[in-house]
């Protein structure tokens, strides 16, 4: 019997948001994963199969039953077809946020997106040239037009491969080319993907996995990397921001507006009209001293690292963050936004508010932002939670609000260190810092919220490992304390000289989960200055809670692009042990990293620190015995 009384979350906000919840009988994502006990075996080892209506069939993983499905698929099949599945629907959900940033771009250099505007000329040009785009004697807005264009042609498939794939390492490339994974165009990969998993295609279980990661690395040298490039061209580039975060971040005197979701093209508007005159005085007539925007999961990501706006929570506290009672508004666009959060708010006043054309959610307003009439749009939602506030009863405001830092760029990071990636690379050869993790992905209800993400940071930080993290795991981070200069202090003592040398955390904010791609044009521009290939570089990933397909392909593409990624849960793999030995060992004969999938945060900590040590040796860099 699941405990109404349990530490569910490792944070203390969140704890006792869940135990008000509780108290007052509201049904949370802890209660419906219960609910959802003994969940089925043979999906959590990948061996059922509903691509087809002769099924749904189901392999057995002791022997005793049938061993293909209706059609003849085997585990083998069944697994890598579902697998693949999830990184198709990851890659299409990252790479369409990009195609949105791309219509937003091409309708500002038309005019027809008042309100939005090119806030980084410099990037635009540099972006411009990568594609090719004549910038000479032409107008910053002529630049912008034939800059969608170009990208939109990425999404098709008249190219033999993305344009973004030349920022890899020519190592890293030409192993592509050889294995032929090199992605030729974002929706194309994902097409195909699609069709050779239809019924009676592609029934080799290799050959499908090799598509997966090229059908990932559409996305993570395209479009979320395009997203990420373009979200700087129109927003601004990050650059380190003072913050807070936790739930104390909202305000009892206050109109507080949560937005919720990945797009910042909806968040940008709402944080305009949130600094509007007009709406401060109207909030002030309400009641209220003024208007307070927060962010959740990755738009407020987004908000942070460009404007400093404070963050909430991540996942698993958006339904929490509700039972605060002093939410007005919570505005959401798409991905990772329960269908559970109006059910929540309608317990209270909070107003809910869909903004997407491709987002629809049972019981939210939906009100659909678009870019000739999203600045008009915003001024509307945001009068009408400043109307909400008067509606208000019951307020409760867990703890104080935790400082933090966030929005290091790769532009941001190579600033602090004079322009070049050089005194980095001085630093990880004499040693002072061994090595660096990037941390990524979810919150998962099988997981102690936030618990993994604290102890893996923890332990490598305090081991001269530096940390880049995005998403919600940037958040639980942030909220531990580690995103402060201050932080320094539980750093080993090379990280934590060089952490108090420059004033940054041992951890640093790079982004929304669309921008782990930042991170993979950081490792390529370490690779080019040692002229090795991202392989050789002491380095790793972690996704220590994750849950999302999007994760899966995230994890894909990093592995494709030549870092050892670690996952926390294990993928829907277990019913095919080949599919296991070949992404688990495999894949290094083949791009040079594996996963290792390691649920306890301590175990998963050596094994990192053991794989930096080894590759330190490789290059011929001193080595500690890791034990």
């Amino acid at each position: 019997m699941f405990d109404p009384k349990a530490n569910v979350s490792v944070t203390e906000d969140g704890n006792r948001l869940y135990a008000r919840a509780r108290q007052e009988n509201i049904e949370t994502v802890w209660e419906r994963h219960q609910a959802q006990q003994p969940q089925c075996g043979f999906c959590d080892m990948g061996l059922s199969c509903r691509i087809c209506i002769m099924g749904p069939c189901r392999i057995d993983p002791f022997g005793e039953g049938p061993q293909t499905g209706v059609c003849g698929a085997d585990a083998d099949i069944v697994v890598a077809r579902n697998l693949c599945r999830m990184i198709a629907a990851g890659a299409a959900s990252h790479s369409d946020h990009g195609r949105d940033l791309v219509e937003v771009l091409a309708k500002v250099a038309r005019g027809q997106a008042p309100g939005y505007k090119i806030r980084d000329e410099a990037k635009l040009k540099r972006l411009a040239a990568e594609y090719g785009v004549a910038v000479e004697g032409k107008e910053v807005l002529q630049i912008a037009g034939a800059l969608a264009d170009a990208m939109m042609e990425d999404y098709g498939m008249r190219r033999k491969a993305v344009q973004l794939v030349d920022r890899a390492p020519k190592k890293r490339r030409e192993l592509w080319e050889k294995v032929g994974i090199t992605p030729r165009g974002i929706d194309r990969e994902t097409s195909e993907m699609m069709h050779r998993t239809h019924m009676g295609v592609d029934n080799g279980w290799v050959s499908l996995l090799l598509q997966g990661m090229r059908n990932a690395l559409s996305d993570g040298w395209g479009g979320s990397m395009i997203a990420t490039e373009v979200s700087d061209i129109l927003f601004g580039v990050p650059t380190p921001r003072a913050t807070q975060v936790n739930a104390g971040v909202l305000k009892a005197d206050q109109v507080n507006i949560a937005v919720h979701g990945h797009n910042p093209v909806v968040s940008e508007m709402i944080s305009k009209a949130c600094m509007s005159k007009e709406l401060l005085d109207l909030a002030k007539q309400k009641g209220a001293q003024g208007i307070n925007l927060v962010g959740l999961c990755c738009t407020g990501n987004e908000v942070l690292m460009r404007r400093g706006i404070a963050m909430a929570g991540n996942h698993l506290m958006t339904e929490l963050i509700l039972t605060t009672g002093a939410v007005d508004m919570m505005i959401v666009d798409y991905q990772c936004i329960m269908p559970s959060l109006a059910k929540v708010a309608a317990c209270y006043h909070t107003k809910m508010i869909s903004t997407s054309d491709k987002a629809h959610f049972p019981g939210m307003e939906h009100h659909e932002f678009h870019p000739h009439n999203a600045e008009e749009k915003a001024m509307a939602v945001v009068r009408a939670a400043v109307e909400n506030f008067s509606k208000r009863r019951d307020v409760y405001i867990p703890g104080k609000p935790q400082a933090a830092v966030g929005g290091f760029s790769v532009e941001a990071i190579l600033g602090a260190l004079g322009g070049t990636a050089a005194p980095l690379l001085d630093a990880v050869k004499a040693g002072r810092i061994r090595g660096a993790v990037g941390i990524v992905g979810c919150n998962n209800p099988k997981i102690q919220h936030d618990q993994n993400h604290r102890v893996l940071t923890r332990r490598l930080i305090e081991n001269d490992i530096l940390v880049v993290d995005t998403g919600c795991v940037a958040v639980a981070n942030a909220k531990a304390g580690f995103k402060v200069p201050e932080a320094a202090e539980l750093a080993g003592p090379g990280l934590k000289a060089i952490c108090q040398a420059l004033k940054i955390p041992p951890v640093l904010h790079m982004g929304s989960c669309v921008d782990n791609v930042r991170i993979l044009v950081l490792l390529s521009a370490l690779a080019d200055a040692l002229g090795v290939d991202i392989s050789d570089l002491p380095v790793a990933g972690s996704a220590p809670e994750w849950y999302s397909e999007k994760a899966v392909t995230i994890g894909v593409y990093f592995v494709a692009s030549g870092v050892t990624t670690h996952l926390g849960p294990m993928p829907p793999i277990a019913g095919s042990m080949n599919v296991v030995n070949l992404l688990t060992q495999g894949l290094n004969d083949v791009v040079g990293a594996t996963f290792a999938v390691e649920p306890d945060p301590e175990k998963a900590a050596l094994f990192i620190r053991r794989h930096i040590e080894a590759k330190r040796k490789a290059l011929g860099l001193d080595a500690r015995e890791v034990m």
